[in-house]
């Protein structure tokens, strides 16, 4: 019985972003100079296959750096940590690695910036995600206000309205954040913002791929983890730009086939810390049930390259 027709609309850019792609190749290389095990502090980045690779290479993952040995290395994770990990870690002479995106690590020299000159910084961002705590953590309590939505803008309180600048998560959706800082400059129309935007060139590219095929497709499936917010962006992201369905997986076991049955077009892209043999794993699921043709959606081209810390590239 011959399989009914599909189209397969894969977006470009998606997957690895650099940040993502200096941060595993840190743990891989560290693992290479000082051998197994090497600690990890919090998910390298947010992707169960990713982290599974690694630690079936030696790689140990944990929360906190209390619970790392002193006499191993330890990797901070890609989302970036507060100031008082690093000075931990100097202080029980660990040999430490920062695996920090250096767009993240933007972020945090702006909000150091700004609070040199005196400014009380907003930042726009998710409660509790690692990356907001590690830039929250730059600078001393209260110091940064977060605000969530353009809703918590009106209720937020200031030390002075006139010395305040505001920063971002850089894993946002570019239209929501857009909407919060409009909330922020009509309340408090002296805001500083940041020279250029914070949300990365990684996470505003997937979201624009995602926007140009939305108009082309039945369904939208977004390769990503859970924990993952530049992967939960892109499903809300898709959603709002018309996608009927638009569901987040980690594999191809995650579909939810009768969800899509009967439909004719399916758009896939994957989050910044997605591999793209989980997108190759995807299109061969679909491939077993349909006739697919495949076209590309791409709307941008990425050269974008982070060289990894001058310690690893030094002989041991």
């Amino acid at each position: 019985m011959p399989k009914p027709p599909l189209k397969l609309y894969l977006a470009a850019p998606r997957g690895f972003c650099a940040g993502v792609d200096r941060a595993i190749k840190i743990v891989e290389m560290a693992l290479e100079k000082w051998g197994a095990p090497v600690y990890v502090r919090h998910e390298i980045v947010h992707n169960r296959y990713v982290v599974d690779s690694l630690r079936e290479q030696g790689a140990v993952f944990v929360e906190e750096l209390e619970e790392a040995p002193d006499d191993r290395p330890v990797i901070f994770s890609a989302h970036g940590v507060p100031k008082a990990v690093p000075a931990e870690a100097r202080r029980r002479e660990m040999i430490h690695i920062d695996a920090t995106c250096p767009l993240v690590t933007k972020v945090h020299n702006e909000a150091e910036r700004h609070h040199q000159n005196g400014l009380q910084i907003v930042m726009i961002g998710h409660a509790g995600h690692p990356e907001t705590e590690g830039t929250m953590g730059q600078l001393p309590p209260g110091e940064v206000l977060l605000v969530e939505t353009a809703g918590d803008v009106a209720t937020l309180e200031v030390r002075d309205p006139e010395r305040l600048a505001y920063i971002t998560q850089t894993t946002l959706s570019v239209d929501d954040t857009a909407a919060i800082v409009e909330a922020l400059r009509a309340r408090f129309p002296a805001i500083a913002g940041p020279r250029k935007e914070d949300i990365c060139y990684a996470t505003t590219n997937r979201q624009e791929a995602v926007k140009a095929m939305a108009p082309e497709i039945d369904a939208l499936l977004v390769i990503g983890a859970p924990n993952s917010s530049n992967s939960k962006r892109l499903v809300e992201v898709g959603a709002r730009a018309g996608c009927g369905y638009a569901q987040l997986v980690q594999r191809a076991a995650d579909i939810d086939w009768r969800a899509i049955d009967g439909i004719r077009s399916v758009g896939i892209t994957a989050g910044a810390s997605a591999p793209e043999v989980l997108v190759d794993e995807v299109v061969e699921a679909f491939r077993a049930r349909w006739d697919v043709t495949i076209e590309l959606v791409e709307t941008a081209v990425e050269r974008v390259e982070f060289k990894v810390p001058r310690v690893l590239r030094e002989p041991a």
